[in-house]
């Protein structure tokens, strides 16, 4: 009997379920009694059966709130299909059942938002308006999830209903402390954010629990073409930054008056000091990022070049003939080639990339090491070291690129190696030269071979020459 009640439900068959009752009237008692996980109103709610739905109602109205193992109402599958028809009558038999959750903590209104059935959800709402009272379990109202899942036409008809109830809801906060404008304008639904700004109620400048508006929340999210309509509706709606807000905060409470008195001595004692040294430490903390980067990419070339010098190396031990004799150039493997080919080259070329290698090895020692290395002077020579490790570098270059090069374009690489190299000489004579003069002219301020009157009115320009020597 339970089978052939199964068939029908899965048929919608009105005539096939009247036999079955016939026969046994009391099997839909038992299926209660029984607690199977799904009812034969399950089955035809979830398939739109309308009237073997009203037959089932009929005979045993008690069916519609029944719930499956996870915990679902037949009225949870007839708004999650979206069968409207089938949700009337639910409805009509027990409207109770609208606020049963099931094991995902939602309603049967919820589950119509989700899946953004319009209908459903709206025949929902205006039979029990009370419904869009119900949170789900991380605390969010039926315009969380509008928002979450882009339910426009939803969100309206929702925003219509709420008209009726206090505002509170409209301003609910979920778990994460946001509010439905909040989770809009993080995620730049410029329709729904539209939709919302018409709610009544709506409070444009509600804080999240990190003390975000929605303004604030979207001048920090990456920038993208909707940024400029957005904040233009946001704007006109009244929304503002939390810096310019008028807000009383916890620090005006009698309880904290002398740690806000020490905070604000604090801000005017850091306010007095100079512009001057603020801008050379932040000066010396931008060259001590830059020589790094520099230094470990030099490093980082250089051991690379030591381990796979020009030429490669030997891929096998040579050290006897065929007949057995030794060799008079014998080699081994995974020594180099090019100290084999040309050793004075390669002499050369392992002497720069050695320079370089420790150069740069130094100053990354120089900048981890802890050392109090914060005077100008250290920085100055760190970057001469640097200099020092380009330089090398581009001797090991000219040298690898001469040692790769056929016989035949010798005298073409030889022009462009004097070419570049005389540029490289004068590149480095201008800015030796122009650091020259702003040493002078610090030397000339600092010690005062310049007139203490003159010294005492360029007070600033002697700073800023300072800065821009070192």
């Amino acid at each position: 009997m339970e089978k052939r009640l199964s068939e029908a439900s899965l048929q919608g068959n009105v005539i096939l379920l009247q036999q079955v009752l016939d026969e046994d009237p009391l099997i839909l008692d038992k299926i209660i009694v029984l607690c199977i996980s799904q009812t034969p109103l399950h089955t035809a709610s979830m398939l739109g059966h309308l009237n073997f739905v009203k037959e089932l109602l009929n005979r045993k109205p008690e069916l519609a709130s029944e719930l499956d193992s996870n915990g679902c109402s037949p009225l949870h599958l007839a708004a999650a299909k979206g069968n409207v028809e089938v949700v009337k009558e639910l409805l009509s038999a027990n409207s109770e059942v609208g606020f049963v959750r099931n094991s995902d903590g939602r309603t049967a209104l919820h589950v119509a938002v989700i899946k953004g059935r319009v209908a459903a959800a709206a025949e929902l709402v205006q039979v029990v308006p009370e419904l869009t009272r119900v949170l789900t379990d991380r605390g969010e109202t039926c315009l969380h999830l509008c928002v979450k899942y882009n339910r426009v036409e939803i969100l309206q008809i929702l925003a219509e209903a709420m008209k009726k109830l206090d505002g509170d809801l409209v301003n609910w906060k979920d778990c994460d402390g946001n509010t439905s404008l909040h989770i809009a304008v993080a995620k730049k639904q410029i329709e729904i954010i539209n939709s919302l700004l018409k709610v009544n109620g709506l409070e444009m400048n509600a804080l999240n629990k990190n003390g975000l508006t929605a303004l604030d929340i979207l001048n920090q999210s990456p920038r993208d073409l909707r940024d400029m309509e957005i904040e233009n509706s946001l704007q006109k709606a009244g929304a503002s930054c939390v810096k310019d807000l008028h807000l009383i905060t916890d620090d005006w409470i009698p309880g904290k008056v002398r740690q806000t008195t020490k905070r604000l001595s604090l801000q005017q004692s850091n306010a007095k000091k100079p512009v001057v040294n603020q801008k050379h430490t932040d000066w010396l903390g931008r060259k001590r990022s830059a020589l790094m980067v520099v230094a470990s990419l030099i490093a980082t070339v250089a051991f690379q070049a030591g381990l796979t010098p020009p030429g490669g190396v030997w891929q096998d031990d040579y050290t006897i003939d065929e007949n057995g004799n030794p060799v008079s150039n014998p080699h081994t493997v995974g020594q180099s080639i090019m100290a084999y080919k040309d050793p004075k080259e390669y002499g050369i070329f392992m002497i720069f990339n050695t320079i370089a290698f420790l150069s740069s090895l130094s100053i990354i020692l120089l900048l981890v090491s802890g050392l109090p290395l914060k005077r100008r002077r250290w920085m100055w020579l760190q970057m001469m070291i640097v200099w020092i490790a380009i330089t090398a570098q581009v001797v090991t270059y000219f040298l690898t690129l001469r040692h790769m090069s056929p016989r035949d374009v010798e005298g073409i690489l030889r022009k462009v190696t004097e070419i570049s190299v005389l540029t490289w000489l004068t590149l480095m004579v201008v800015v030796f030269i122009g650091n020259m003069v702003r040493m002078n002219l610090w030397i000339l301020r600092k010690y005062g071979y310049i007139k203490q009157k003159e010294r005492h009115s360029d007070k600033i320009e002697d700073n800023q020459d300072d800065d821009a020597f070192e």
